[in-house]
């Protein structure tokens, strides 16, 4: 019970940065969609130009439902921006259509980061949907069907995967603030922001990459706690 406790202690103020990421994130996206930019190019308009200016051809920009749902999409060769990007000739928008292609130039360029998460794609994609279940069935099976060990190799198989969970999250973080450092210098570079507007576009991608951090401590501090559950485990069986 103190155990659990203490790890709500710890668990809660990593919640807390993770709500206030996202509220950052949304308000300033808000501030600087309003600023338009001096080029008056759209975040359509920003990904058509770095693509075709940097020679790739196979991509296509296109538009999806929603704000902020911005994304590229490899498996389909397609960079897909939200509403509140595609059409929007602020600053906002242009710093998060650069971004996505930034994802797309480290693809091109064999940037090693975007090729490890890639392959944990879709290992993580499984394994964060069972990694819990699989734990609470392993510590009931271990509480309740002691004279078989299946119930303390399921806890280790779903602390693996949950490991795998945040090893992608770590590797998240490199690729998406390499994306951020490719946008604003293609940004400049294409004359598509001037040096004066790079500021602002810089705090929109600041605070987007603030929700990827968050997310990552609170994984950290899930593992940790599964971890000391395995630990314990280890532990007495040891005794026994």
């Amino acid at each position: 019970m103190y155990s659990y406790l203490l790890f709500l202690l710890i668990l809660i103020p990593f919640l807390a940065l993770s709500a206030w990421a996202s509220a950052k994130v949304n308000s300033t996206y808000a501030e600087f969609d309003r600023v338009p930019n001096r080029a008056n190019m759209t975040g359509y308009d920003t990904a058509v130009r770095l693509l075709r200016g940097r020679g790739v051809h196979d991509i296509q920009v296109g538009r999806v439902e929603g704000r902020l749902t911005d994304h590229y999409d490899p498996a389909h060769d397609q960079v897909n921006l939200s509403q509140s990007t595609y059409g929007s000739a602020s600053i906002a928008s242009v710093a998060v259509a650069a971004h996505e292609i930034g994802h797309v130039m480290q693809k091109k360029n064999g940037y090693l980061p975007y090729k490890i998460r890639n392959i944990l794609v879709p290992i993580t994609n499984i394994g964060s949907r069972l990694a819990l279940p699989i734990i609470i069935l392993g510590i009931l099976l271990d509480t309740f069907w002691q004279t078989v060990p299946y119930g303390e190799w399921a806890v280790y198989v779903g602390i693996g995967l949950y490991g795998l969970s945040s090893l992608f999250m770590l590797v998240t973080l490199p690729v998406e603030f390499n994306a951020s450092r490719r946008a604003k210098k293609m940004l400049v570079e294409d004359g598509i922001l001037t040096e004066d507007e790079l500021p602002a576009a810089s705090k929109v991608l600041t605070a987007a990459a603030m929700t990827y951090v968050a997310s990552l401590l609170i994984s950290l501090v899930y593992f940790a706690r599964f971890a000391l559950i395995f630990l314990s485990l280890i532990g007495r069986n040891k005794r026994d």
